[in-house]
């Protein structure tokens, strides 16, 4: 199992530095989010993402980096691909790419105008990641679709990362058509549902229920994460290992410390950065 950490908070050189005490600390991923305007309990400073990685891989040699998620249904894809291929180019290759239909309380979405039906979400994101893996490699790609369309194409360079950097999906637990669109790519960051479509809990058992489905469904090239968010304490490093060891033995490949909720003031980030990984082996 691999170890990232989400920065939810701080500016950008803040950010930036938080990623350094991360790759300093052990851990092997980086990740931030990808919102425009939060409202309510959430409200906030809110930085853009490709900007603030573009400073964390500027402060980073070796861990994996990300925005966890972004929701391509409101990027026009070719910008996207503009950026992300920079960002990979940047970090020397070490980007990953985690994708949803974005949190529609986000009001860069229905008070923007952008789409906000699950139906039309879901269809963006997929004609999306088609054109985000065809112009990502560097060759003269067209794309016709029923949201997109152009002629072809070539944009240069390439990614570092071929045949693309890896995207890891937000899939609904056991929705076939949501976890076939994971397994079309490089991971899974699991949306439980309950059996009256609430949402559930990630208990290793849904996990190691998750792991076999990969392994009997999945027909892609290329190894295929696991991705498992959650919170340890910094203070107990035998607590925090246990809590994380049923989740690696179930199947996770990846565990994200995920502080979204208080104490994660920048103070309390970087003691839970500065504790490492809580590594389950």
């Amino acid at each position: 199992m691999r170890y990232g950490f989400v920065i939810p908070k701080g500016d950008p050189r803040r950010v930036a530095e938080m990623a350094h005490e991360l790759e300093e600390s052990g851990w092997d991923g980086a990740f931030y989010w990808d919102g425009m305007s939060l409202a309510g309990e959430w409200a906030g400073e809110v930085y853009d993402p490709w900007v603030v990685m573009a400073a964390m891989a500027m402060r980073t040699t070796r861990v994996r980096l990300g925005a966890i998620v972004t929701p391509p249904s409101r990027r026009r894809p070719w910008k996207l691909a503009r950026e992300t291929m920079t960002l990979d180019r940047l970090s020397d290759g070490r980007l990953v790419v985690p994708v949803g239909l974005g949190a529609i309380d986000d009001q860069g979405f229905a008070n923007v105008g952008e789409a906000t039906d699950r139906r039309t979400r879901a269809a963006l994101l997929d004609e999306s990641l088609q054109i985000l893996t065809g112009l990502w490699s560097g060759t003269p790609f067209a794309f016709q679709g029923s949201h997109y369309r152009f002629d072809e194409m070539t944009f240069l360079p390439a990614t570092v990362q071929q045949p693309r950097p890896p995207i890891w999906v937000v899939a609904a637990w056991p929705r076939a058509q949501s976890m076939a669109r994971a397994l079309r790519y490089d991971g899974i960051l699991p949306n439980f549902l309950d059996p009256d479509g609430s949402q559930g809990e990630g208990t290793p058992e849904r996990y190691a229920a998750i792991a076999a489905y990969v392994n009997e469904h999945r027909t892609e090239p290329g190894p295929f994460e696991i991705v498992v968010e959650g919170v340890t304490p910094a203070d107990d490093p035998a607590a925090a290992a246990a809590h994380v060891r049923p989740f690696a033995e179930a199947g996770g490949t990846w565990w994200i410390e995920s502080p979204w909720m208080p104490p994660n003031e920048v103070s309390d980030l970087r003691r839970r950065i500065a504790a490492g990984p809580p590594r389950s082996d």
